[in-house]
């Protein structure tokens, strides 16, 4: 081979690599891994569920969800993945969560575990957060803006 030839495929080839090499390399795995195990551990608990025929018995498993959806906040935040439709979620299981504590203090007012109120108080958080886990899922497996190949 001439070495001119050499010379043009080296340079070909270095240039080749650094065109390669000026991608965005920062961004995390597409598909968030620890936001998946969050997500996992949501799914598994909630599947797992409670005696809804005595929902005061329902309260602890709730407020372990609820430690569950908090970390999944932070690593929405973390990954930016923040959207309305996380938001509309949110404040659904908010709503929620304000409206079962609410009917639990009337139960126990009324010295009735079973109090309907309360009851249908439990079934909608526990729907809230079944919106909120379809909701993180939904932003965990977006692909990321451009794909994450932008040049920098």
């Amino acid at each position: 081979m001439r070495p001119g030839a050499i010379r043009a495929a080296a340079a070909c080839a270095a240039l080749a690599a650094l065109v390669t090499g000026c991608r965005n390399d920062t961004v995390p795995a597409w598909g968030y891994p620890e936001l998946r195990t969050t997500l996992r551990s949501l799914s598994d608990s909630l599947d797992e569920g409670c005696d809804e025929t005595t929902p005061a018995s329902c309260v602890n498993h709730l407020d372990r969800l609820g430690a569950l959806a908090e970390r999944a906040f932070t690593q929405v935040l973390d990954h930016k993945l923040l959207d309305a439709g996380y938001v509309a979620a949110r404040n659904e299981l908010d709503a929620a969560r304000a409206r079962r504590a609410t009917t639990a203090e009337q139960a126990v007012s009324r010295h009735d575990p079973h109090h309907p109120p309360f009851r249908r108080a439990v079934r909608a958080e526990r729907l809230a957060y079944e919106h909120l886990l379809a909701e993180l899922e939904r932003l965990r497996t977006a692909p990321p803006p451009g794909d994450g190949t932008d040049p920098v």
